[in-house]
């Protein structure tokens, strides 16, 4: 598959200035920005500051970010899945994973990851793609936020929404041992009939079991 990126941009004007969402971006691109040091749901910002650039150099790796001048203060990835989920048994090369959304605390009120996922779907190459995500609540800023499962839950759909992404039933059994883990998804207008059965028996993989 010819994993195409098309470069998006677009400027939010906030009370503390314009902040830029852009990309796909390049790992240089990356490299040469600064990383808030509050990106910390994942891992250490140093880290995961080089893991977005991995991610960017693979073939279907996509980087949405957001800057405050010269640094990065939020981001999407996009990738193929985990080759330890159900998700990467198809060898699917037109299922991709929305794999991270993460904005740094401060800039939470500007309404960033919603802008991060319209920008992502301003490539008309998304629409050759099932697009996933796999909501977890132990992975939400519960903590930071004040939230409970249910209010978070609720914001993370609404978000998802923007980007296209609603929600779908499946069998997965880490998705199924909390009532508020969630499987979104996006299918894309040139998605054929193949691949999406393909996908309806990932999603389900025990249907005859009772």
């Amino acid at each position: 598959m010819n994993h195409t990126k098309t470069y998006h941009v677009k400027d939010i004007k906030t009370s503390i200035g314009t902040i830029v969402i852009e990309g796909p971006v390049s790992p240089n691109r990356i490299e040469e920005l600064e990383f808030h040091e509050q990106l910390v749901a994942f891992r250490p910002p140093s880290q995961q500051k080089k893991a977005l650039m991995e991610i960017a150099a693979l073939p279907e790796g996509r980087i949405i970010i957001a800057r405050h001048h010269d640094m990065i203060i939020g981001y999407t990835t996009y990738l193929y899945p985990d080759p330890l989920e159900r998700w990467s048994e198809g060898n699917m090369d037109n299922l991709i994973e929305l794999g991270a959304i993460e904005v740094a605390p401060p800039f939470r009120s500007f309404s960033i990851g919603k802008n991060l996922l319209e920008v992502s779907m301003m490539d008309d190459a998304m629409e050759d793609y099932i697009i996933i995500t796999t909501e977890y609540y132990w992975h939400w800023d519960l903590k930071g936020t004040g939230l409970n499962v249910w209010e978070y839950r609720k914001i993370m759909e609404k978000m998802m929404h923007a980007g296209g992404l609603i929600w779908f039933a499946t069998d997965d059994p880490e998705i199924c041992s909390h009532p508020a883990n969630c499987l979104m998804v996006r299918i894309g207008k040139r998605i054929d009939a193949d691949s999406i059965r393909q996908f309806d028996q990932l999603r389900f993989q025990n249907r005859f079991m009772y």
